[in-house]
């Protein structure tokens, strides 16, 4: 099969309402069963079905079998890198003015935290040299290595020893609102995850925005020095 028809066929997967808006559901990293996903794109489990064996038998999702369910997922970060990008690229619907509450503000991108809140913390990364950019990733700087590590993430273990998986240990991933890369990869995952584990954010039901507690907006200033972030 040529590069062209290879393209085309990504490009049919992704041409129908439906199954972009299951894609796009699944963007926060999440596995969802078929009915989920139905509910969510407004079609029948049996549609959503046919509708998931194409992506699945496509390469954009797995599915992860649980007892009496079936879990769908993005495939890996390299399908949800090529989300995002189609993203920016993509025409803006007309809708409603942007609240700051808005996923624009917060959210989820495949696992890591995107929107301005991202784009502040990769941001203050980088200025105290914690972070630094090296091609299309991060690099983690000696004193990042202790940051992390302070905060409950061993940033080796994201590693896993292999050389061959640098890149998809701390990527620049370019945020599709702000234009600006958030931190993405194994570590931003690890980040995500501390910040969800510790109540400085919490999900908001049924999107993929999440929301600064107190609590981690006060640790956000104290150790990142991040403030008004979401003006």
């Amino acid at each position: 099969m040529s590069v062209n028809q290879n393209l085309a066929t990504i490009a049919a997967l992704l041409g129908e309402e439906s199954r972009a808006s299951m894609i796009a559901a699944l963007m926060d990293g999440r596995a969802l069963t078929a009915r989920e996903l139905a509910v969510g794109a407004g079609i029948t489990p049996q549609t959503a079905s046919f509708h998931l064996a194409k992506l699945c038998t496509g390469g954009l999702l797995n599915m992860l079998r649980q007892g009496r369910h079936n879990y769908y997922r993005i495939a890996g970060p390299d399908v949800a890198a090529a989300i995002q990008a189609l993203q920016l690229i993509a025409p803006k619907a007309v809708q409603k003015p942007i609240r700051l509450d808005d996923v624009r503000l917060a959210r989820t991108c495949y696992k890591h935290l995107a929107g301005r809140l991202g784009v502040a913390v990769a941001g203050a990364l980088e200025d105290r040299k914690l972070l630094r950019r090296h091609d299309n990733d991060f690099e983690l700087t000696p004193a990042g290595e202790g940051f992390f590590t302070e905060l409950g993430i061993a940033p080796d273990s994201l590693r896993g020893g292999q050389r061959a998986r640098r890149r998809q240990f701390a990527r620049q991933c370019l945020d599709w609102s702000e234009r600006r890369p958030h931190l993405g990869g194994a570590l931003g995952a690890a980040l995500l995850d501390q910040f969800l584990a510790r109540k400085w954010l919490r999900r908001v039901p049924g999107s993929r925005a999440v929301r600064l507690s107190k609590a981690g907006a006060a640790q956000l200033q104290e150790r990142l020095g991040i403030t008004d972030w979401d003006r």
